[in-house]
């Protein structure tokens, strides 16, 4: 086995090659979709209840990603129709989520769908996926896809069972990063195209036990500190309608009489089933596909996660007796790759709401942009805008679809189709669009679009941006 071969640089670079082998066939598919996060298994149960076989692969033990490992929990706006709606309400029967409320800031309100409950939510999402038909394969990563003269065919995974290829008609890439569109050969761009630099933040969710959240509220209420907010009449509502942000005098105040490095100069709190979740940690300029930076933001994240408990702790009413309950066993990660599709979702677009005649959702997420030089959040309620069917559509590769935040969109307008209510509505759309293309008989790139309006419509999603009230 050669060992060393000599870098393009002149360096001398260490190696291993790996003897050619034979890959066992795991099984064969309609269409798999890769990553059970926010976007995945709504994209599966999409596909699934059309009738056709569907593998959803997930690197973890559980489904929901971001929104129930990351304990994000919330999306950032309303659910306005579809299988998301569905699920919301679903999870609503069975007191896994509140209510919408509307949250108020100097920028005007912002309707936003209730946290769920994290643990709940799993649970339920694993529910549906296996009532729909949708092979669930957990604890599985996706190595690479197989692709033969630009066409996708399948993919390879590894697990407990070694190296295996799954082989699929059509790929759905949810992996969050475009994973799956990358290693294709599709074309994609970093941030805003000077990679780490004007990428979001990383950041890691923690939740804390013990407070009181009636006390913290009825300061909430006479406090200036913080000016974007929801606080709920009923004490009743408490337990899923509670949401601040601010605390920048606080933290001023607190960084400067303890010497403690705080990476923000605002914070959130809400609560989900009567529980306190924080979002507060920032490490800034990741690249989150070294294995040590990752690592290392890790590291920091829980220095950052300590000193804000402290804060809580000693600074805010109702914290008083308050302590660390649970950390996000993942880190949060708001941008990678934008995947450069047949068209790419601008700032302007996301803005002023202009139609598109192939749209296959209207989002009406917030605008939320964590700054990537470390300024204050900007959060605000905006129009509606629309998702046209061509951003799930990327160059170069045949027979995928990207759905998810790394769908073809700019890094001003991944500040709005970042969030789950989009993530789950492109989602959808891949799911109906893969299904509708195999019953056709043609490719994911020839399907009829006005086909998949006309089954999204019949879900109950706004297409277009006037369907929202």
């Amino acid at each position: 086995m050669k060992q060393w071969e000599m870098g393009m640089s002149g360096a001398v670079a260490k190696v291993i090659r790996e003897p050619a082998r034979d890959i066992p066939v795991l099984m064969e598919s309609d269409i798999v979709v890769v990553g059970g996060g926010t976007t995945g298994p709504v994209a599966a149960i999409a596909a699934a209840r059309r009738g056709k076989s569907v593998v959803l692969i997930e690197r973890f033990g559980s489904l929901g990603g971001n929104m129930t490992l990351g304990l994000n929990t919330k999306p950032s706006g309303a659910l306005v129709g579809g299988l998301p709606l569905e699920i919301w309400n679903l999870a609503r029967s069975v007191g896994g989520a509140g209510e919408d409320y509307m949250a108020v800031s100097k920028s005007g309100g912002v309707k936003i769908a209730s946290p769920c409950d994290p643990e709940i939510m799993k649970m339920l999402l694993t529910r549906l996926c296996a009532d729909s038909g949708v092979q669930i394969m957990f604890e599985t990563v996706v190595s690479a896809p197989v692709v033969e003269d630009g066409v996708v065919k399948g993919v390879i995974v590894e697990s407990k069972s070694g190296r295996q290829f799954i082989g699929c008609k059509v790929l759905i890439d949810c992996s969050a990063d475009g994973d799956m569109a990358a290693r294709a050969g599709a074309p994609f761009v970093m941030g805003a195209g000077d990679e780490t630099t004007t990428m979001q933040p990383v950041s890691m969710y923690f939740t804390m036990s013990n407070v009181d959240i009636k006390r913290l509220a009825d300061w909430a209420r006479d406090t200036d500190d913080v000016p974007a907010r929801a606080i709920p009449d009923k004490e009743e509502d408490l337990a899923y309608g509670l949401w601040l942000t601010g605390f920048n005098g606080s933290l001023r105040a607190f960084k400067k009489d303890t010497g403690i490095d705080l990476a923000r100069e605002n914070i959130t709190l809400k609560t989900a089933d009567g529980q306190l979740y924080v979002n507060a940690t920032r490490v800034l300029g990741v690249n989150v596909f070294s294995p040590t930076e990752f690592s290392a933001a890790v590291l920091e994240c829980y220095r950052q996660v300590d000193a804000y408990a402290r804060f809580l702790i000693e600074r805010i009413p109702g914290f008083e007796k308050a302590k660390i309950a649970q950390i996000s066993p993942v880190l949060g990660v708001r941008e990678t790759r934008h995947v450069v599709g047949e068209y790419m979702l601008t700032g302007p677009d996301v803005l002023e709401g202009p139609s598109f005649e192939d749209s296959i959702a209207a989002d009406a997420s917030a605008l939320d942009i964590h700054d990537p030089k470390g300024a204050d959040v900007d959060f605000r309620g905006m129009r509606p805008y629309e998702i046209p069917y061509r951003c799930l559509l990327p160059k170069d590769v045949e027979q995928l679809l990207v759905a998810g935040r790394c769908i073809s969109a700019d890094h001003d307008a991944h500040a709005r189709s970042r969030n789950m209510p989009a993530c789950m509505a492109t989602g959808q759309a891949a799911g109906i669009a893969a299904a509708v293309a195999i019953e056709e008989g043609v490719t994911v790139r020839q399907v009829a679009v006005p086909k998949v309006q006309e089954v999204l419509r019949e879900l109950g999603m706004p297409i277009h941006g006037n369907q929202i009230n």
